[in-house]
């Protein structure tokens, strides 16, 4: 069998998406040394992201660029002369054709509950392509359970054609890093231990206002004085994230990096206080399961997949109650017993989620349910 990976986007965005991408490949390639995979970079790629040492995948250039709107029209020629059994697009948008099964990864459904959270662009692109995608596609997985009831439900798609294939995070922070090597980030960034930390790109769905006035209130109300950290790329419409930390007087206290590769963010899980998501919406919520594996405490919102990622026993909080979340961090600061206790919940959950799961039931639908990998 001869399959195809779409690998254009690591080359333009190296977000949630790409780390998906990157990290799948590996985990498919130590399963499966029989059928031949091809993975497809973008043509402005001089690197590669072929899994080294393995035979049976190459490397495949196409010329059509990642989120174009034209793309599922144009790929077709391109993939036509290779043959393909099966295409894999991990960013959701198949070709019209060009192989012989075409599977699609939706990660999430925020277009649609919150169309007004992007830009005029974004949403065109988002909603112009979704419903054409998940018809057209042969095979729909899913991040999450919940985004596999989202597509189902909102997008009027068969249950037995989406499956729910969890990810999982990188393994490097399942590992313990050097303690030098921490001390060494916190020196580069200006911190020191037990900040308050918040992980994803800068947009309206992570509710970054909200913890901005929590932190305020604990500022106030709990004499907290550590930093509040936000790590991530300006997205669109960021702007609110940054007024908001004006009107509410916290530019000395409010820290943004925007540019911060995975040692380092594998340093930083280990040297905060806290992980606070209170996200609107999350397809998956990588962060929270990479700050799980290090250690590191995780609050998170009610929405989404996040009550899958944290699991049962995890600290999942409402949005409409703020003073549950001012007592709840507070307490974490407070309370050393009752921390010990929330990192040891979610050490044991993290290691529910592990690529070799997630490449096992990927491949199973890659030959649909019925491949089992000796």
């Amino acid at each position: 069998m001869r399959i195809g990976i779409d690998c254009r986007l690591p080359t333009y965005q190296m977000g949630g998406i790409s780390q998906y991408i990157l990290n799948l490949m590996p985990a498919l390639a130590e399963l499966d040394q029989e059928n031949e995979y091809l993975v497809f970079h973008s043509r402005k790629e001089a690197g590669s992201f072929l899994p080294p040492g393995r035979p049976n995948w190459g490397r495949r250039t196409l010329w059509t660029p990642p989120h174009h709107r034209f793309e599922r029209l144009a790929l077709p020629a391109e993939l036509a002369p290779h043959g393909l059994d099966l295409f894999h697009s991990p960013d959701f948008i198949p070709p019209q054709s060009g192989a012989g099964r075409r599977v699609i990864t939706v990660h999430d459904l925020t277009f649609i509950y919150f169309p007004e959270l992007l830009t005029d662009e974004s949403r065109r692109y988002y909603l112009d392509q979704i419903q054409w995608a998940v018809d057209t596609a042969d095979a729909i997985l899913a991040d999450s359970h919940a985004t596999r009831k989202d597509i189902i439900e909102k997008l009027n798609v068969p249950s037995k054609k989406v499956t729910t294939i969890h990810l999982a995070a990188n393994p490097l922070y399942s590992q313990m890093p050097e303690e030098g090597r921490v001390e060494m980030s916190l020196r580069q960034f200006g911190l020191e231990r037990g900040f308050l930390l918040s992980v994803g790109t800068l947009e309206p769905r992570k509710n970054l206002p909200m913890l901005l006035r929590i932190y305020a209130r604990l500022r106030a109300e709990r004499n907290v004085e550590v930093p509040l950290v936000l790590v991530g790329r300006k997205g669109w419409l960021y702007e609110d994230v940054f007024a908001t930390i004006k009107e509410l007087d916290l530019s000395p206290y409010v820290i943004h990096f925007d540019a911060v590769n995975d040692a380092q963010l594998h340093h930083l899980y280990h040297a905060a206080g806290v992980l606070i998501t209170p996200s609107l919406y999350e397809g998956f919520g990588l962060p929270a399961l990479e700050a799980q594996h290090c250690g590191c405490p995780v609050v998170v919102s009610d929405r989404g997949s996040l009550p899958e990622i944290v699991g049962s026993q995890g600290l999942i909080l409402s949005l409409s109650d703020e003073d549950t979340w001012v007592d709840t961090l507070a307490l974490l600061s407070e309370d050393k017993d009752y921390r010990a206790q929330v990192i040891a919940v979610g050490r044991e959950q993290a290691q529910q989620f592990q690529w070799s799961i997630t490449a096992r039931q990927t491949l199973a639908l890659y030959f649909g349910q019925t491949y089992q990998a000796g």
